[in-house]
């Protein structure tokens, strides 16, 4: 693989142009915090959205939150504070291995799984201030565990812990959001199909000289159904693009940011949309996140669903399928690829 950022981010004197955008310079980084514009980012409880009291209440702000930022933060998920710093910890144990251990599990050329970072595609082309391990945790008979780190030693044993509890909590969101919909409840579980995928991507931003001409993540939409973030306890940088406004993503303890991706505003007919947003860097301090991207079959066609096509809404979207397989391309050219499926 090419020099971790990790060690670049030690002899930080003479960046490689790869990582610098010619635009950035002071207010690069600039965001508003929500609050500031008087409009808050919701929080959508899982028991008062499973509870037969509260759902309804708790539905319409599900609604509402995907509708107009297309996400949302969630508490009362289930996971202790003690597990999830557990998942903090082994990916930070993880990221501070000295570099002989982590190359063990280093990405193949032309694999997506593994520990890396940015693949070069060309010279114009910016890249990401990170460094990350991609791993497919479902369907289980597709994990390949050649590319996940065997250190430190319960890394393995809590991923999967993770990703199962991810997978039963994807099901609970996707059932809330047809219901929200007035859709049958199990209408975007079928769309997505059985042979459905997760992968999950450990995030590591090491700090950076000059962050104001550097980004984590560069301005994008996520190709997936849904995408579940856990955030650094203490370091921000995610940020939500809404109304041509950047907005900072505030940390909640023990919640996670919940989005969804392209391939739900495809199934909605644009009634969710999947937002835009970026990585900030830190000029001092580390940040580590975790993401989770469910991915629908790949076999089938993704398309609006049928009743929420009518007169006043058309529908918006070709049907398209294997939408990942296009995505990584339109994302190094910093395009979305939901724009090649509008009508």
């Amino acid at each position: 693989m090419a020099e971790s950022v990790q060690e670049l981010s030690l002899s930080s004197e003479n960046l490689p142009n790869n990582y610098i955008h010619d635009h950035g310079g002071i207010g690069f980084r600039d965001a508003l915090l929500p609050s500031e514009s008087n409009i808050h980012i919701p929080v959508v409880d899982i028991l008062n959205l499973t509870s037969p009291s509260t759902s309804q209440q708790e539905l319409r702000k599900l609604h509402s939150a995907l509708s107009s930022w297309g996400f949302f933060q969630v508490i009362n998920h289930g996971m202790t504070s003690l597990f999830l710093d557990k998942v903090r910890e082994v990916s930070k144990q993880f990221f501070q291995l000295p570099k002989e251990e982590k190359l063990k599990c280093a990405r193949e050329p032309n694999g997506l799984e593994g520990y890396g970072n940015d693949v070069k595609f060309s010279e114009k082309q910016r890249l990401d201030w990170t460094d990350r391990v991609y791993l497919k945790v479902h369907p289980e008979h597709q994990r390949n565990f050649n590319a996940w780190p065997q250190k430190p030693n319960d890394f393995r044993s809590t991923v999967l812990q993770y990703s199962e509890n991810l997978r039963q909590l994807n099901e609970v969101i996707l059932r809330a959001m047809a219901k929200s919909l007035n859709l049958e409840e199990d209408c975007f579980l079928k769309e997505c199909g059985d042979r459905d995928s997760m992968f999950i991507r450990f995030n590591y931003y090491p700090p950076c000289p000059i962050p104001d001409h550097v980004l984590g993540l560069k301005p994008h939409a996520d190709g997936s159904s849904i995408t579940f973030l856990l955030q650094d306890k203490e370091v921000e940088g995610l940020q939500v693009l809404k109304d041509n406004q950047w907005f900072k993503v505030p940390i909640i303890p023990d919640a996670l940011v919940i989005n969804v991706g392209d391939q739900i505003e495809i199934m909605s007919n644009g009634i969710f949309q999947s937002p835009v947003h970026r990585v900030v860097i830190n000029a001092e301090r580390e940040r580590l996140t975790v993401a989770m991207f469910c991915i629908p079959d790949s076999e089938k066609e993704i398309k609006p669903v049928e009743k929420l096509v009518n007169e006043s809404r058309p529908i918006l979207y070709r049907p398209v399928k294997d939408y990942v397989g296009i995505y990584f391309q339109y994302y190094q050219q910093g395009k979305r690829p939901i724009e090649a499926s509008k009508i």
